[in-house]
């Protein structure tokens, strides 16, 4: 099956319009058209070979919303005009530890939806920046929040699973003080994320002007972090920190204002390492540093499932997926609130 898509033939050239195929759906698979694609920074890095090991041509995308268009044999939990995600995940051993208790997302040999390996041409996963996937039924969700709002649930397969997962693992809820580190794709769904769990959310920047903006998504007060006053007034005052800047920096100016037993648990992944923290702001108040990367299905669904209920979804900003190459130039200026989306429907012009 051939299907549109864009991509890039090498780390150093831009995207371009590509023909792809897809595989005929197998008994368990089921097959999507989609409709929009988010945008996330990690696309950037892998199309860039920032990250070791990318394999061309690289379709990107794993931010993946539509309609399925057909299921195979054995699928009973989908059909034909579901609406559906696909997030960073298509394939997994299915049978270890991880795979077991549903964190597909640790598993060894998890597949992402672009750079994994496959059997299906071209060798390597593409990803959601074309016409339509085929992927195992264990690897589809189920959207349920209103049609009119789908192309703003995209970023939640990526940006919202990343910063859910972390605070349902560290049970974030009422009564605890939770900060979010960073203002963008990520620290943006953690802000409304934890204050719909009930937490009191502190948003911390390095921009004065993000102030209101921060409240607006639900933080409860914002905190400038390159303020030595405004940092020390919250000094040994968090239960958790989620800090999602993907870019290195200090990190004990954030150890000193957690509580004792506290935890800062990054999702930011760096292009190169932030500066090692001193041991004695971990030591001294028996302080946690810790890492999550996206979620696994039955959470990914779990998620999805939470936002809907409470009407929460990304700000996004609309793109042709001719425009991605310049998408990519602004976000890395920081240009966007909060994430691009792709009109897939784009592709067929």
């Amino acid at each position: 099956m051939h299907t549109k898509a864009y991509g890039a033939r090498a780390a150093d050239q831009p995207l371009e319009p590509l023909n792809i195929t897809r595989r005929t759906p197998g008994a368990d698979d089921v097959q999507v058209d989609i409709a929009y694609c988010g945008v996330c920074h990690s696309d950037i890095h892998q199309v860039r070979s920032e990250w070791a090991g990318t394999l061309y041509p690289c379709v990107p995308g794993h931010e993946i919303v539509g309609r399925v268009s057909a299921v195979g044999a054995h699928v009973s939990g989908f059909r034909a005009g579901d609406l559906v995600g696909i997030g960073c995940i298509v394939d997994s051993c299915r049978h270890c530890g991880d795979c077991g208790a549903g964190l597909e997302n640790y598993c060894d040999h998890m597949v992402g939806t672009y750079n994994g390996p496959t059997p299906d041409a071209p060798g390597h996963t593409l990803g959601g920046y074309t016409q339509q996937i085929v992927v195992h039924q264990r690897y589809v969700l189920r959207i349920r929040h209103p049609e009119s709002q789908l192309a703003a649930v995209a970023p939640l397969l990526c940006a919202g699973i990343t910063t859910y997962s972390p605070l349902r693992h560290w049970q974030v809820g009422p009564g605890h003080k939770v900060g979010v580190v960073g203002i963008g794709g990520l620290g943006h769904m953690g802000i409304k994320l934890a204050h719909a769990m009930g937490a009191h959310v502190v948003a911390f920047t390095t921009s004065e002007s993000k102030r209101d903006a921060a409240k607006a998504l639900g933080a409860d007060g914002v905190v400038v972090s390159r303020n030595a006053d405004e940092m020390s007034a919250h000094a040994a005052s968090f239960h958790f920190i989620l800090n999602t800047v993907a870019a290195p920096h200090d990190l004990d100016a954030f150890f000193s204002l957690l509580k004792r037993d506290g935890t800062m648990a990054l999702v930011g992944a760096p292009p190169t390492p932030h500066p090692s923290p001193q041991v004695f702001s971990l030591i001294m108040k028996r302080r946690s540093l810790a890492g999550s990367m996206i979620g696994g299905i039955p959470e990914t669904q779990e998620m999805l499932d939470f936002c809907a209920e409470h009407g929460i979804v990304a700000d996004i900003e609309m793109i042709r997926v001719d425009q991605i190459n310049d998408a990519y130039e602004r976000m890395l200026k920081g240009d966007v609130k909060y994430r691009f989306v792709i009109d897939n429907a784009s592709l067929a012009t």
